[in-house]
C-alpha cells in the first residue's frame, strides 16, 4: 500500500496557481498527488491526516546562495567592507578541514531546516591542501539533516602573488581546481528528478579567479551537464577593479568568458546598469539576491524590481552566516520586501512576489523548477506548514502578509519528499542540540588555532 499524507483545512499557497483559503494537499509516496479547494478526495493507503486549520502550506523555501563553512566565524569584522572582511576572514578560513566543514554543515543546514528551507545551494570555494575530503564531508552531513543540497564546488587560483585577494595558502592550481571539481561531479552529482545532491561548477569571483579558470570551468560544466555559479557585481570596488584590469564591467567580463546563459546564476548582482539587467534577462541568467548580507557589508541594494520587470530569474539567498549572522530564508523574504520598498516605494515588491522568489524563483535559478518550488501535482512533496493562528499573526487576515511582513511564524512541519524533517518546531532527523554542538566545536577549533 502507498504511504499517503492528507492535509485538510489549510490555506494553501501553490505559488504557480490559485490559493485555496480552505484547501487540501495529498502526498503519495513523496510526490504531490492532489491539491485544491475543500476536503481532499478519497484516497487509499496508509494515511496520515494533518489538521490544517490555522496553517499556511507553502512550497519549501529554496536557498540559492550560502557558505555553510562560515557558521564557525560569525560576528567577526563587524564594521568592515567586503574586501576588509574577506582579508581578515581568510586568516581564519585557511585552516578549514573536512571535520570543521562537517560540523558547520550540520549546524547551518539544521538552522535552515528549522526556518522552512528544503533546498540549499552551498558555495564552498576553500580547499586547503591535505585537509581531508571536504566535499564528501559536506554531502554526508547534509544527508543526515535531510534537506536537499546543491553543492556549488567553488575554486580559486588567483592568490595575492597573482594580484588576487585571497592568500596563496587557500588557492588551488588551475589543474587542481578543475580536477577537483570534475571529481566532485563524478562522485556526488545526482541528476535524478528527486535528487538530494546536485553539484555545480562555481569559481569564486573575478578577483580571486583567473580568466583561464573561468573559461575552462564553463567548458567543464557544459561537458558534464551541470550548472555554473559565481559571485558577481557585489560591490563598487569590484566594478572599479574590473574596469581598471579588464576594461569592462563585471557583466561584460562574464559575457566575454562565456558566463551568461540559462545554466548560469550569479550571487548578489547588486551594481547593475540597465544594459546589464537587460543582458541578464535576455540570456536567462539567474540572480541570487542576498539582501541581509549586502546590507551587513554595506555593499548596496540589488535592483530586484528592475530585474523582475525585465523578466530575469531571481531567487533569494541567505549567504554566509559570517555576513548574515543567523539570518534565515524566511527572514530574507522580509528583508527583500523592505529593501525593495526602501528603494522604489510600497509597490516595488509584494508579499506574494517575495514568497515566489523564495520558492519557485529559487527553483528556477537552480534549474529545478520542474520538480521544486510550487505546490503542484507531480512535484516532489517539499512542503512547509506555518502556524499563523497564534499570538500576533492571528490578527492579520491575509496569511501571506502575516508570513512576510511580520516575523516568521512558527514552523509546524517541514517535509522533504514527503519525509518529515521538522515537526512542531523540532528537528526529527539530526537533533538541534547535536547540530548546535557540532557548529560550536567547529568554531572552537578554528578560533583556538588562530589565538594560539
Amino acid at each position: 500500500m502507498s504511504n499517503v499524507i492528507v492535509i485538510e483545512g489549510a490555506h494553501v499557497v501553490t505559488v504557480d496557481g490559485p490559493e485555496y483559503a480552505n484547501g487540501h494537499v495529498v502526498v503519495r509516496d513523496g510526490r504531490i498527488a492532489a491539491v485544491g479547494a475543500g476536503p481532499a478526495p478519497a484516497v487509499e493507503g496508509e494515511i496520515e491526516r494533518i489538521d490544517g486549520r490555522g496553517l499556511v502550506v507553502t512550497p519549501g523555501l529554496v536557498n540559492t546562495h550560502h557558505h555553510l563553512y562560515q557558521w564557525a566565524t560569525q560576528g567577526l569584522f563587524a564594521d568592515g567592507t567586503l574586501f576588509e572582511w574577506l582579508v581578515g576572514s581568510y586568516e581564519i578560513w585557511h585552516r578549514l578541514d573536512a571535520e570543521v566543514v562537517s560540523g558547520t554543515t550540520s549546524a547551518g543546514l539544521a538552522h535552515l531546516a528549522l526556518s522552512g528551507c528544503t533546498t540549499a545551494s552551498d558555495h564552498h570555494y576553500i580547499y586547503p591542501s591535505g585537509r581531508g575530503d571536504i566535499v564528501a564531508a559536506e554531502v554526508e552531513a547534509a544527508r543526515e539533516v535531510g534537506i536537499r543540497l546543491d553543492l556549488a564546488r567553488g575554486s580559486m587560483d588567483r592568490g595575492k602573488s597573482q594580484g588576487g585577494l585571497p592568500p596563496d595558502s587557500v588557492v588551488e592550481t588551475l589543474e587542481g581546481a578543475l580536477s577537483g571539481t570534475a571529481a566532485a561531479i563524478d562522485t556526488h552529482h545526482d541528476p535524478s528528478f528527486d535528487s538530494m545532491t546536485r553539484i555545480a561548477v562555481a569559481p569564486c569571483s573575478p578577483f580571486s579567479v583567473s580568466g583561464e579558470l573561468m573559461t575552462q570551468a564553463a567548458e567543464l560544466a557544459r561537458d558534464k551537464g551541470v550548472r555554473l555559479h559565481t559571485h558577481l557585481a557585489e560591490t563598487l570596488d569590484e566594478e572599479e577593479q574590473c574596469l581598471a584590469e579588464f576594461g569592462c564591467t563585471p557583466v561584460e567580463y562574464a559575457e566575454r568568458l562565456g558566463w551568461l546563459g540559462e545554466d548560469v546564476w550569479f550571487a548578489h548582482a547588486v551594481h547593475l546598469s540597465d544594459e546589464a539587467i537587460g543582458r541578464i534577462a535576455a540570456t536567462g541568467t539567474g540572480v541570487a539576491h542576498c539582501p541581509t548580507s549586502n546590507a551587513r557589508l554595506g555593499a548596496g541594494i540589488c535592483r530586484v524590481t528592475e530585474l523582475l520587470e525585465a523578466g530575469a530569474k531571481v531567487g533569494l539567498g541567505v549567504d554566509g552566516p559570517a555576513s548574515s549572522e543567523l539570518s534565515t530564508m524566511a527572514g530574507e523574504m522580509h528583508q527583500a520586501l523592505l529593501m525593495a520598498r526602501a528603494r522604489k516605494g510600497p509597490k516595488a515588491l509584494s508579499a506574494r512576489r517575495s514568497l515566489e522568489m523564495a520558492t519557485l524563483g529559487g527553483a528556477k535559478v537552480l534549474g529545478r523548477d520542474r520538480e521544486l518550488g510550487s505546490v503542484s501535482v507531480g512535484k516532489v512533496a517539499d512542503l512547509a506548514l506555518w502556524r499563523v493562528d497564534g499570538f500576533g499573526h492571528n490578527v492579520i487576515d491575509d496569511p501571506v502578509v502575516a508570513m512576510v511582513f511580520a516575523p516568521p511564524p512558527p514552523l509546524e512541519r517541514l517535509m522533504v519528499g514527503g519525509n518529515t524533517v521538522v515537526d512542531r518546531g523540532e528537528l526529527r532527523t539530526l537533533s538541534a542540540e547535536t547540530a548546535s554542538a557540532r557548529g560550536r566545536e567547529a568554531h572552537r577549533r578554528l578560533t583556538q588555532e588562530v589565538n594560539r
